[in-house]
């Protein structure tokens, strides 16, 4: 494991854009942007207060540090669910930042056996923050053997094999769990009750983001209009990594077009280069509606859509399935999912009469 950049405590010091000692054991097939990650690193903010949005996880981990901080104790192990790209990895790094601990990075594909994890934890140093990206991802056997280290800051080491085999108990330094998660349900009882702290993060409104475009802009050093800053918000599925995504590449069209201030003109031409609609869905999500309705009127189940669409079936489901569902495109059924009056006007289509079951009515022929 690498040693990373250092940053200043909660008390002062140099604010740099990751905790000190920070440590990564990552697995790099995880990130999808992983050529915007020193662009996104360097976008989010150093402290807790200046975090925009998710008001209330915020105000209840300013509580929760403090209390802590007053005990001379670590952090409760916390668990962060919500959609992708919220500020989950964010607030893990501000949590070590704000407790002036150590940060130790790692994921649940990354912990292939219980033997990698027992390395990470063996060689964690004292006052640490550990954490574990996806952790619903984890193997059985790697979750079964994290239960002691949280509870008892301990690890059943093996030693010898076959009939020779015993088990020792060792102790590790004491830490702090932070777990991110998109998909809080396949957790199982026995980990989720071990977390002191649970949180979720909600998309964020317009608003929201219209302040973080407006942030980020000065971070980057370019000017921009607010009704350009809000049509980004408007169009960025209420998450702030896709709203910073957007605003490097309307960045990269002002410098090209050699424009000194970001305007709506410039960010309406770079959102329909980009394939996103007024509907603020992008190709991918059109091609899903598009794929549901050509099923009717049957509804369709996930794997069929991943099959035509060519994407993974826990890509849709965690990354575009959210937004669409949320914004009303998409209809979830026990069936299967089906597409909206508000969906077909989005790909331009008349709304269709519906049967009594909920679904579009068959044709003549039942077809």
């Amino acid at each position: 494991m690498s040693s990373g950049t250092s940053v200043g405590s909660r008390n002062g010091g140099a604010r740099a854009s990751a905790p000190k000692n920070e440590e990564r054991l990552v697995d790099p097939k995880l990130s999808a942007e992983a050529g915007e990650a020193p662009a996104e690193q360097s976008l989010r903010p150093p402290t807790l207060e200046e975090f925009i949005g998710q008001r209330r996880v915020v105000e209840n981990l300013e509580v929760a540090l403090e209390a802590a901080q007053r005990r001379g104790e670590m952090l409760e192990h916390l668990l962060l669910s919500g959609m992708p790209g919220l500020g989950k990895t964010t607030l893990a790094q501000l949590i070590a930042t704000e407790s002036d601990a150590h940060l130790v990075t790692t994921s649940g594909p990354a912990l292939e056996r219980p033997t990698d994890l027992a390395g990470v934890l063996m060689n964690l140093r004292p006052k640490t923050v550990l954490f574990i990206d996806e952790i619903h991802r984890l193997r059985a056997s790697v979750e079964e053997y994290l239960y002691s280290a949280m509870e008892d800051f301990l690890i059943d080491v093996v030693l010898d094999q076959g009939p020779d085999a015993r088990s020792l108990r060792v102790p590790i330094a004491r830490f702090t769990l932070v777990a991110a998660t998109t998909r809080e349900g396949l957790l199982t009882m026995p980990l989720r009750a071990r977390f002191g702290l649970r949180e979720r993060l909600d998309p964020y409104p317009p608003e929201e983001l219209e302040r973080i475009v407006l942030r980020s802009a000065t971070i980057l050093g370019v000017r921009i209009e607010p009704d350009a800053a809000r049509l980004l918000s408007e169009r960025a599925r209420g998450t702030p990594r896709v709203v910073n995504r957007f605003l490097r590449r309307v960045r990269d069209q002002a410098q090209v077009s050699d424009a000194d201030v970001i305007d709506l003109a410039i960010v309406e031409r770079t959102l329909e280069r980009l394939g996103v609609d007024g509907f603020g869905l992008e190709e991918l999500d059109r091609r899903i509606l598009r794929t549901i309705v050509a099923h009717e009127p049957r509804a369709v189940g996930l794997k069929t859509i991943a099959v035509s669409v060519g994407e993974e079936d826990d890509t849709i489901e965690e990354v575009y399935e959210p937004f669409l569902i949320r914004s009303g495109y998409v209809l979830k059924t026990p069936q299967g999912r089906r597409v909206s009056d508000k969906g077909l006007a989005a790909l331009g289509e008349k709304p269709r009469p519906r049967s009594k079951s909920g679904g579009h009515a068959p044709g003549l022929f039942g077809d």
